[in-house]
């Protein structure tokens, strides 16, 4: 769920892979790897890239029941990407 959801986001976000790797202060590759699941990030990294993208941690995790039971509005972050989006 993980990898597939932060692709998403962050093409719904208009960032690039390589503008999300420079945020984290790692290479391209290393980031690459959490969006095809061959990795996965830190906390630190995890809670990072939750700021970066402005979504909840749990809803990157795909824990979308527990934010209706918090009652927060998890359509909210499902946005659809850009029109051209950039890689």
């Amino acid at each position: 769920m993980f990898p597939s959801r932060l692709n998403q986001t962050r093409k719904a976000k208009g960032f690039t892979a390589l503008q999300m790797a420079s945020a984290l202060q790692m290479q391209i590759r290393g980031y690459r790897k959490y969006e095809s699941g061959d990795s996965a990030p830190s906390l630190e990294n995890l809670v990072i890239i939750a700021d970066l993208l402005n979504v909840p941690v749990d809803y990157l995790l795909g824990r979308d029941s527990y934010l209706v039971s918090l009652g927060v509005p998890v359509e909210k972050f499902q946005t659809s990407p850009p029109s051209n989006p950039k890689e």
